[in-house]
């Protein structure tokens, strides 16, 4: 728990250095109102539309629910279960943050382990009481010595590492499907609208999700595999077939635990129902606002030349202007039938949310972070310094671009280990768009796996917030991280190294140098 909170006083001071651009940018190069627009430009909007949206899901419990609906449907056998916990950790992190499911996800599973070694326990006295200690799983001990017993002990610590860091590597991992999942995502978004403004919203919501989302699935069974083998033995007939007596049992402790856990949120209630409503409607006029191969609702609504004042902010925005409209309870409208005490109440329940919990619940602070690092990324422009950067790196021309996304890919991997991923994406993605351009490289192919390379934080608890969080409960060393995360890592970059080189390709044409990539628009 000390390593989570020095995670969040160092992330605090953080966000207050890029609150630093107001200050110094107007002293050196920038005029104030071109540093502040920065802070709330379209990309900021529809980050702040998907956290407030994220809010509203919270508080309703909406997330919980489809967690522990989703793992009663999938099992209790710890291979399954395992695959259950991250995808759907994967699932929510999509949408809401990878922390908030990351500390929604770690106390249901420590609950279920905790269940489980109870009743492994009590198992065992009860045998011993009976007088059948010959029956007990670890009979071994009285003929063998310790050695089994210690055996056991490091199987149980293995399988609590192991579900442990399966939350928080899913976390990492899902946020990067859609577009507003994570920070860098959506710098990437910021970056191509202020470098490239030609590039006519090439990434947006669908076309994100049609690259990153095949290849999170990729990662996500590669990342549970490597738990599998690595903590847990991989045995297919003891993960999915029949396995011992004691097996069953904790099964069932767990899958008893998953139950009590889904009967205390109660009845799928009124309020739960609308959000969910809200945020299918959110993702419907996401996926067909300008899905790309057809025709979307942004073509068909307004004429061309002007469809560009509707962007996927637009639709983020009025959902959550749904949310503090629509009400959390079934208004009544039988008035005849309402008794003087029903009448005194008031006709119209309180909305879904409210700007009170918007306000305390909603994290600023990556706001500010995010239209920090706009801020930086447009004076570094503004200089000169990414161009000049970019063109000391024209002796690479004569690397095959295969080789340079993998080199620079695997640098911004180790890269973010140290830093926020947003604060990685900002400083790099303006160098490496320019080097792009000096040696006629779609820069497309070099920033999109960058940008999904730096959620890549899995070797150290300080790498990012669920790593801190899940490091927190005691059952992982820094050791375990490290050794996990560098294959984790090899992994990643892979994963997106055949993502950009395969459908990426297609998704993007990234085989051609595009005429939107010829002129950077520079305003001082």
């Amino acid at each position: 728990m000390a390593s989570a909170l020095s995670y969040v006083s160092k992330f605090k001071s953080f966000v207050i250095l890029f609150i630093t651009p107001i200050l110094l940018l107007p002293l050196i190069i920038l005029m104030p109102a071109k540093v502040c627009v920065q802070y709330m430009k379209d990309t900021n909007m529809l980050f702040l539309g998907g956290l407030i949206v994220a809010v509203a899901v919270e508080r309703w419990n909406l997330h919980k629910r489809i967690a522990l609906r989703t793992l009663l449907w999938v099992g209790a056998k710890p291979a399954q279960l395992m695959l259950g916990f991250m995808g759907v950790t994967a699932f929510l992190s999509m949408w809401i943050s990878n922390t908030a499911t990351t500390a929604m996800m770690l106390p249901i599973m420590e609950a279920m382990l905790q269940q489980m070694e109870a009743t492994r326990t009590v198992a065992e006295l009860e045998l011993v009481d009976k007088g059948k200690a010959s029956e007990l799983p670890g009979n071994q001990v009285i003929f063998e010595g310790p050695a089994m017993r210690h055996r056991d002990d490091n199987d149980k610590k293995s399988i609590c590492k192991a579900m442990t860091l399966c939350v928080c590597y899913a976390a990492s991992i899902g946020g990067t499907a859609t577009l507003t999942g994570t920070g860098p995502n959506v710098v990437l978004q910021g970056q191509m609208h202020e470098l490239f403004p030609d590039s006519k919203d090439i990434v947006n919501f669908a076309s994100w999700f049609g690259f990153a989302f095949p290849n999170m699935l990729i990662m996500l069974l590669l990342a549970w595999l490597w738990l599998q083998c690595l903590f847990m033995r991989f045995n297919f007939k003891n993960s999915w077939g029949c396995g011992t007596e004691r097996d069953n049992k904790d099964e069932k402790a767990a899958y008893e635990v998953l139950q009590e856990e889904y009967r205390k949120l109660g009845p799928f209630s009124f309020a739960e129902a609308s959000v969910l409503l809200c945020f299918l409607l959110l993702v419907f006029l996401w996926f067909s606002r300008d899905p790309g191969f057809m025709p979307g609702w942004l073509t068909i609504a307004w004429v061309e030349g002007e469809t560009k004042y509707a962007s996927d902010a637009t639709v983020a925005i009025f959902v959550v202007f749904l949310l503090f409209i629509v009400p959390s309870q079934k208004p009544k409208f039988n008035f005849c039938s309402q008794s003087l005490e029903e009448r005194k109440t008031p006709f119209y329940p309180p909305a879904l949310l409210d700007w009170k919990v918007a306000q305390e619940k909603v994290p600023w602070g990556i706001v500010l972070l995010l239209g920090g690092g706009f801020a930086v990324a447009k004076g570094c422009e503004a200089s000169g310094l990414s161009e000049w950067m970019g063109k000391q790196m024209e002796p690479l021309h004569t690397v095959p671009p295969a080789a340079i996304t993998l080199i620079l890919s695997l640098l911004v991997a180790v890269f973010t280990e140290c830093t926020s991923n947003v604060a990685t994406t900002t400083l790099f993605l303006p160098i490496f768009a320019s080097m792009s351009r000096s040696i006629g490289l779609n820069p497309l192919y070099v920033m999109l796996p960058c940008t999904l390379s730096a959620s890549f934080a899995f070797m150290l608890p300080v790498a990012t917030p669920p790593n801190a969080i899940a490091f927190a409960y005691g059952h992982l060393k820094v050791s375990d991280m490290v050794r996990t995360g560098v294959m984790m890592n090899i992994i990643g970059v892979l994963c997106v190294f055949l993502a950009v080189n395969t459908w990426g390709r297609v998704i993007f044409d990234l085989d051609r140098f595009p005429d939107w990539a010829n002129v950077t628009h520079i305003e001082t």
